[in-house]
């Protein structure tokens, strides 16, 4: 896929570059991690991968940067029948990221339960957004954090924050104060138990 977006091989997948446009992979049939929609036709591009929601992580000061007008997109969306969903973080800040990744899964999940595929970008789609996706895998399916994180970079070279994924994942079930979190050792909170995947899809999508 990436090839056919217009990039090969020979260029550098941590690099992101603006003119290259598009760049995404299917991390599952229903889920696409990508690079911003930078404009109409792009989101045409996306039209025509099926997907159905666009699932966007970044804040309107990143937009402004690279003058991506998101009127155009949201116009160009709702022409496709696609749903524009907005749930911004903070670039290059697992503070953010770890308050924002229950908020996006949740809308994730809640629209690939509706039968819909799901573009999940931030601006390069190499922090913010596979977060997410490894977040989802990693409280909805059976695999664990080490699995999912791989399994994700294995198909798209990226490299984000899996201490923001952990931080999020114990502020869903410890119930205890965020900044205790600091004192806990490095491999807590990256494996978990069926039990605690009833709790967590509990809180984020009231139901059990």
């Amino acid at each position: 896929m990436a090839k056919k977006m217009g990039w090969t091989h020979l260029e550098n997948p941590f690099e992101y570059n603006f003119e290259r446009g598009l760049y995404y992979h299917y991390i599952a049939p229903d889920m696409i991690v990508g690079s911003q929609p930078r404009n109409a036709l792009d989101v045409d591009a996306l039209a025509a991968e099926g997907v159905g929601v666009i699932l966007n992580l970044q804040q309107d000061k990143d937009l402004a940067y690279w003058k991506v007008d998101l009127g155009e997109i949201s116009s160009r969306a709702a022409h496709h029948g696609m749903q524009l969903v907005r749930t911004p973080a903070v670039d290059f800040s697992p503070h953010s990221l770890r308050e924002t990744l229950p908020r996006a899964v949740r809308a994730l999940e809640d629209a690939r339960a509706s039968g819909a595929k799901v573009y999940v970008h931030c601006t390069a789609g190499l922090g913010r957004s596979p977060a997410v996706a490894i977040a989802a895998l990693y409280w909805f399916t059976s695999m664990q954090l080490d699995e999912t994180y791989s399994y994700l970079t294995a198909i798209r070279p990226c490299g984000p924050s899996k201490d923001a994924i952990r931080a999020a994942t114990y502020d869903l079930l410890s119930g205890r104060p965020r900044e205790h979190f600091d004192h806990e050792p490095p491999h807590a909170f990256a494996t978990l138990s069926e039990d605690d995947r009833r709790v967590l899809r509990g809180k984020l999508l009231g139901r059990s």
